[in-house]
This record gives structure tokens, C-alpha cells and sequence, in this order.
């Protein structure tokens, strides 16, 4: 993604929603990059400190060495590139997310102790908490029905015959900043990873920031379990661009007909 500076980021998708409160305390009108100051200024502004599982506070340096998770456990310190939006989405979802962060670290820290040397790669739980950290969207539903037909790829039928359900009882959040990184230029692919979480009507009333703190809880709790680490399938593909609201074309039924993107059910 180019380094250039775009002071008006957030307002190229619906898709950026969670992170506008962080982006304007971050400075959304400033003429040229963040740096590392800003950066730390933005993390210490919270009500509630940042903090790693460990305890400690959660900071950005400069990138120095390859013991990324490892570092940020021990030190709480986050290696951050400058003129980059990969890295400045990643601190954004850091102050947003505070707890799910500290949560995915916690278990990559955890996992890499217990088997430092996997026979090949960096071993499945590792995978699962990598995906969603660069390609997670977690997914707000009170109706078992639409996460089904989610989770069974009926992407017309979810997004289009029943749109008007679809947005009177599910809320979509990304969280994975690679995603935050890509919606700069969407294309036909762009593809999340979800995680559906069963909510009660009464948390699609409650105040947009309410809702983040609440999502930010269960998503912690959810990958403080080893269960969820088992498989990558458990995270069930999204066309992103499909979420109503969230693409222009996405308000004409023959969108949802492209099955290169909408893709049918794996056999």
C-alpha cells in the first residue's frame, strides 16, 4: 500500500465505523503522518490503560527484530513502522479492541512457549489467531437463522431477500487491520474472516461505543479458549462487500449472482 498520506481515509467506507472516534482523537484533518509520539499520545488517551495480558502498558516503537509477539507480552511494546497504514491500522485497533489484542498476543505468547519449534509452520492455534488479527470481522447476530445461512454461503438469499432482517438483527464489525488496510482501495474479493457472536435485541440499541466494549469482551473471551484455536474453518469466510450498505452495487440483485466472488458452499 502506497505511504502516501490520505487525511480523509475515513471517510472511503462504511467499513471504517469502529474506528472514526479513535481516528479523530488520532488527528484525521493533519496534513502529513503520524509518528511514534503520536501514536503512544493516541494509546495513553483512553479512559482505562492499554495493557497487555501481562500487565503491561502497550506502546509503539520502532521495528528492530523478528520477536514481535514474543516482545509485546514481555515489554508491551508493539513494533510500528511510520508511513504505513498497515501499522497505523493495527494502533487503531489496538485502542478500540484493547482486550481481543491483548488476548490474540496472550495466546500466540502462550502457544509459541508450549511448542517453539511446530513441524510445520507456526502450528494451527497460531494460524486461527493470525487470520483473524490481519482478517477478522466479528459479526453481531440475535437470530441463529442468519448466522446459519452465513455459515452455509447463501449469500443472495442473506443479502438480498433477506437484507431488511439482515440489518434489523446483525451489526458487523472489522477488526482485522489488513482489511482496515485494503478498504483504502476495495476490490471484488475482498474477503474477511468472520466470527459470529449470538447477541440479545437489546445490544443493537445500545450506543455505537457501548457495543464496541461489549464486542471487544466476548471476542476476548472467546480466543482466551482453546477451542476456538482448533481450526482456521472455524472462522467462515464474508464476502465484504456484500455486507449491506457497505459496496454501491451491493443495491442491485445482480451483484450477489457473481459466484467468483459470492462462492457457492465448499462440497
Amino acid at each position: 500500500m502506497t505511504s502516501a498520506w490520505d487525511a480523509a481515509w475515513h471517510t472511503r467506507s462504511p467499513i471504517y465505523q469502529p474506528l472514526l472516534e479513535s481516528a479523530h482523537s488520532l488527528g484525521i484533518s493533519r496534513e502529513e503522518w503520524p509518528d511514534l509520539d503520536d501514536y503512544n499520545r493516541l494509546l495513553q488517551s483512553t479512559p482505562s490503560p492499554i495493557l497487555t495480558h501481562n500487565g503491561k502498558p502497550v506502546r509503539c516503537v520502532s521495528q528492530a527484530d523478528d520477536h514481535y509477539e514474543q516482545r509485546a507480552y514481555l515489554t508491551g511494546e508493539v513494533q510500528t513502522r511510520t508511513h504505513n497504514w498497515h501499522d497505523l491500522f493495527n494502533t487503531l485497533v489496538w485502542r478500540v479492541f484493547p482486550r481481543t489484542k491483548a488476548a490474540i498476543n496472550l495466546m500466540h505468547y502462550r502457544t509459541s512457549q508450549e511448542n517453539p519449534q511446530p513441524t510445520v509452520g507456526r502450528g494451527t492455534a497460531r494460524d486461527v489467531l493470525t487470520l483473524f488479527d490481519e482478517s477478522g470481522v466479528v459479526i453481531a447476530c440475535t437470530q441463529d437463522e442468519l448466522s446459519d445461512m452465513l455459515r452455509q454461503y447463501q449469500w443472495k438469499s442473506l443479502f438480498w431477500q433477506r437484507r431488511s432482517e439482515v440489518d434489523m438483527n446483525m451489526k458487523f464489525f472489522v477488526f482485522g487491520h489488513s482489511l482496515y488496510e485494503k478498504a483504502l482501495r476495495p476490490y471484488i474479493g475482498l474477503t474477511g474472516k468472520s466470527l459470529v457472536l449470538p447477541v440479545s435485541p437489546g445490544f443493537l440499541t445500545l450506543p455505537f461505543a457501548r457495543q464496541l466494549a461489549e464486542i471487544d469482551a466476548m471476542m476476548a473471551e472467546h480466543f482466551r479458549q482453546p477451542d476456538s484455536l482448533r481450526a482456521t474453518l472455524n472462522l467462515s469466510p464474508l464476502p465484504l462487500l456484500g455486507v449491506p450498505g457497505w459496496w454501491p452495487d451491493n443495491n442491485y440483485e445482480y451483484f450477489y449472482e457473481n459466484t467468483r466472488y459470492f462462492r457457492p458452499a465448499p462440497i
